[in-house]
């Protein structure tokens, strides 16, 4: 019986045993568990996985203990600095719940003496608070990675043929803004308006005490006064709609309207232009609202201004053909042209957008504001705009490529089955045969032909842009020397200096060719004496010897007279060059200082005006003077040659 114990109490001890080891390797390979996971990274930002502070001991009487256990109430949870609540305490024979933190009432009061989000609101004064939704309200709506500088504006590199971009860096902006605000936008030299175009189109640093977009904004109000909208409008574009001043907005409105788009000012007025008082501004936006998926509402909008007459009547009749367009109203509008009697931007933009040409007698009497635009307006007739292209020739703003392919347009349309060719047609089956022709004699009689009687001055001289390329095929001869000069004007409209060049052992020296030449020559050492001039001088028939006085003007700024021949000489033809001015005194200080892009606008300056017999001498020598200095050397020979020509 003993012993029967005795093992019974052996074998107690040992299972107990056993059952102590086994706890205590639970416990171990918890404690291992709880190390290992510990010992891992947390994912949680900085700060989350830290625990709260424990808050400090309240010496206050401990509560009764409660005789119903399942009655007493769990204890709040305390809040922690960080706004995490703090689990309560277990209570003894109480299941646990885990306890849920409401979503605070921002209307709800605020016990500890604060102020409800709602009040707040309710205390600030709503004109201040319109000012700091309006100050939030983001003004660009690209990226701030992707936005541009505005020390640098412009659209040619100097990588592509731009100026360089340092020119203006250190100029005055008022000075700046006082040469270029002051042009025209009419120069007398073709050649001065290539120039004037491609320095005002170049990516330029921003001038001292000037807003990069008013810098922008200027070169693109003066490029549309050129006729030069397409240029006009890619400046605009260079500058970013958040960025835009009044000024810009100016200008971009003239230039996306001058390029039959109003669409592009869209974004323009949901930004910084969506305050812009005014007619046409309220315009643009019911057309922004018709492309907006929202017809209805900018048809209505239209219909409200024409029945307040806010504005042109056809402007807003354009507006609305123009508005249809993108919605789904199915309106006829009829434009009727009945009482107006000038052209405006507005109604030149909105007529080509629309598909519409305006009057014969509207054209004729906007002359070249219409025809600078129409002439490079796709939407219109081939027709119509080779009719405008003779003015954009003239002035620079076609090319004599341009001019080839639009004629090439009017010769394929004859083609498409016209039964009785008219003047276009013709035209274009001349300049066919003015470059294809077998004969050389064929071809020069077709390139006579489209020069004209001279009647016209300005589309005689769109003659010579127009054939450039063909009086360069024209093979020189002893015969022809009577027809040297034009031939030699026309390919210097290109440029085709070295082309020209080829006439020379026909040209005798004193004639018009001759000097053609000698100005045109890239690489002339020879100076001229008093012979040539002398000689060229007996030759000219142009009123007070402006063809001599230009000749030696041109070859003074070029440095290719005899100093003493060239004293000798203005006296006889009373070229006045050694006066100063103002503008002189420019001119010659950006010279001095080798600034390119100075010297070109300041040359353009000079060169306003309607004919050549508005150009001085005195002007002509510094303008080629400066450039040749500053090594725009092919400009200033064309200008120097184009001058001889064309008085």
């Amino acid at each position: 019986m003993m012993q029967r114990r005795a093992v019974r109490i052996r074998a107690k001890r040992t299972w107990l045993a056993a059952s102590g080891l086994a706890i205590a390797c639970v416990a171990l390979s918890g404690l291992a568990v709880s190390e290992a996971l510990l010992a891992q990274e947390s994912l949680l930002p900085p700060g989350f996985d830290n625990p709260p502070p424990k808050p400090a001991p309240q010496r206050t009487a401990a509560p009764a203990p409660a005789r119903n256990p399942a009655a007493t109430p769990r204890p709040a949870a305390s809040s922690s600095p960080a706004g995490a609540p703090t689990a309560a305490a277990p209570v003894a024979g109480v299941t646990a719940v885990p306890v849920i933190q409401s979503v605070p009432d921002a209307t709800a009061a605020v016990p500890s003496g604060g102020i409800s989000d709602e009040a707040l609101l309710n205390s600030i004064d709503p004109e201040l608070l319109a000012k700091l939704i309006e100050s939030a309200t983001p003004k660009s709506d690209i990226p701030a990675a992707g936005q541009r500088s505005l020390a640098r504006v412009g659209v040619v590199d100097e990588s592509d043929g731009g100026f360089p971009v340092l020119s203006t860096y250190y100029l005055n902006g008022a000075y700046v803004e006082g040469v270029v605000g002051k042009m025209r936008g009419r120069f007398v030299s073709r050649w001065g308006h290539i120039l004037a175009r491609r320095v005002l189109a170049s990516r330029l640093a921003t001038p001292v005490g000037m807003n990069g977009a008013d810098w922008a904004a200027m070169r693109a109000q003066l490029l549309l006064r050129m006729g030069e909208a397409e240029a006009a409008r890619a400046m605009v574009q260079s500058v970013d709609s958040g960025d835009f001043t009044p000024a810009l907005e100016d200008a971009a409105f003239a230039s996306f309207v001058a390029t039959a788009d109003p669409v592009g000012l869209c974004p323009i007025t949901a930004l910084t232009a969506s305050r812009r008082a005014g007619a046409q501004w309220d315009l643009v936006r019911a057309i922004c609202s018709s492309f907006a998926s929202e017809g209805s509402n900018g048809m209505a909008q239209l219909d409200r201004a024409l029945r307040r007459a806010d504005g042109n009547k056809i402007d807003i009749l354009l507006a609305q053909k123009f508005a249809g367009a993108a919605s789904n109203t199915r309106r006829a509008v009829k434009v009727e042209w009945d009482g107006v009697d000038a052209l405006t931007p507005w109604s030149i933009g909105l007529s080509f957008a629309t598909g519409i040409e305006p009057p014969a007698e509207l054209r004729n009497k906007a002359g070249a504001a219409y025809a600078l635009l129409a002439s490079r307006a796709p939407m219109l007739p081939v027709k119509a705009r080779a009719a405008a292209a003779d003015a954009a020739a003239a002035r620079g703003v076609l090319s004599g490529a341009a001019m080839v392919d639009l004629y090439s347009q009017l010769y394929g349309e004859r083609d498409a089955g016209d039964a009785a060719p008219d003047e276009w047609a013709r035209r274009a089956e001349t300049l066919r045969t003015a470059y294809v022709g077998q004969a050389q004699d064929e071809r020069l009689d077709a390139i006579r032909t489209l020069w004209g009687d001279g009647s016209d001055p300005e589309r005689a001289f769109s003659g010579l842009v127009l054939t450039s390329r063909a009086a360069a095929r024209v093979i020189p001869a002893e015969g022809l020397s009577t027809s040297a000069a034009p031939l030699i004007a026309s390919m210097l409209t290109a440029g085709l200096d070295r082309n020209a060049l080829k006439w020379a052992p026909f040209c005798p020296v004193g004639s018009e060719a001759w000097g053609l030449l000698v100005l045109a020559n890239p690489g002339r050492a020879t100076v001229i004496g008093a012979e040539g001039l002398t000689a060229f001088a007996n030759e000219d028939d142009s009123e007070d010897s402006l063809r001599s006085q230009f000749l030696l003007a041109g070859l003074m700024g070029l440095e290719r007279v005899d100093p003493a021949a060239a004293r000798d000489f203005a006296g006889k033809v009373n070229a006045d060059v050694a006066r100063q001015t103002r503008w002189t005194r420019a001119i010659e200080s950006a010279a001095a200082s080798n600034n390119t892009a100075l010297v070109a606008l300041l040359a353009a300056f000079g060169m306003q005006g309607d004919r050549w017999d508005r150009m001085t001498p005195l002007h002509l020598y510094h303008i080629v003077s400066a450039l040749h200095r500053v090594g725009l050397d092919g400009e200033a020979r064309m200008i120097a040659a184009e001058a001889v020509s064309r008085v």
